[in-house]
């Protein structure tokens, strides 16, 4: 093994906004102290309940992508697994998250954009 993952970093223009979105997604503690970072306004860390870390950076020129529009590529997404996607469709959008794409007609999954622009996917398991 080379290197061990500490944790997936967004850029985004607020830190703490976004973190707290995807609090409102997954649950978790929005910085928890952590000898891996110092958090403020230019960075903020979301653990989340099963293990990994979020963290999402201040970027001054972020540019959202424009999911699927290839000019503007999403770069990356995460998906999150749900029991019930008409539940968990409603419970994101009240959260501040946007439908991109519902799907068709017996697909399981959904996109959304979170509030900085950045692409997820909502996948029935």
């Amino acid at each position: 093994m080379i290197a061990e993952m500490q944790c997936v970093v967004l850029d985004c223009p607020d830190p703490a906004a976004l973190a707290a979105f995807y609090q409102c997604l997954t649950g978790g503690e929005v910085d928890r102290p952590d000898r891996r970072w110092a958090t403020g306004a230019t960075w903020a860390t979301l653990h989340l309940p099963a293990g990994p870390v979020l963290a999402f950076q201040y970027a001054e020129d972020h540019r959202p992508p424009r999911w699927p529009d290839p000019a503007r590529p999403q770069q990356l997404h995460l998906d999150f697994a749900v029991a019930d996607l008409d539940l968990a469709h409603a419970e994101v959008l009240a959260c501040g998250a946007t439908l991109l794409d519902g799907g068709r007609a017996g697909e399981g999954w959904r996109v959304y954009a979170d509030p900085a622009g950045h692409p997820f996917c909502l996948v029935r398991h």
